[in-house]
């Protein structure tokens, strides 16, 4: 069977939701130098919540990305197949947040001067 990310049907869809969340991907790279207890993780992983990464690490665990073991969590070989995608979303990311945060400025300050001009926002 062909899948295909882009058909409403397709349970590809779920698996791509799952690992394109902040929260799994943080998780997955914080568990790529080894196993780590929850406590290691909620304090390395700054603002998840208790709630927030207990759902997010039995989604993991119940897509076979890692297993839980005496009390650790570590990646399984599905799991590590993740690493390097996620590792360069990462690295995108802090390689080109100050681009990001000039062009939010340049957005904000020309949505800002348009209403203050009383022009329309276009949807």
């Amino acid at each position: 069977m062909e899948w295909n990310i882009f058909s409403r049907s397709c349970p590809s869809r779920t698996s791509l939701a799952q690992i394109a969340n902040k929260w799994t991907a943080m998780i997955v790279i914080s568990l790529v130098p080894g196993p780590a207890r929850f406590g290691e993780l909620h304090t390395r992983i700054e603002g998840i919540s208790k709630k927030v990464l207990t759902d997010t690490l039995r989604s993991l665990e119940r897509d076979g990305m890692l297993i839980r073991d005496d009390g650790c969590y570590a990646l399984t070989e599905l799991g590590r197949t993740l690493e390097e995608p996620l590792k360069a979303l990462q690295v995108w990311a802090e390689s080109h947040i100050e681009d990001v945060l000039d062009n939010r400025d340049r957005y904000d300050s020309a949505a800002d001067e348009a209403i203050l001009a009383g022009i329309p926002r276009a949807s």
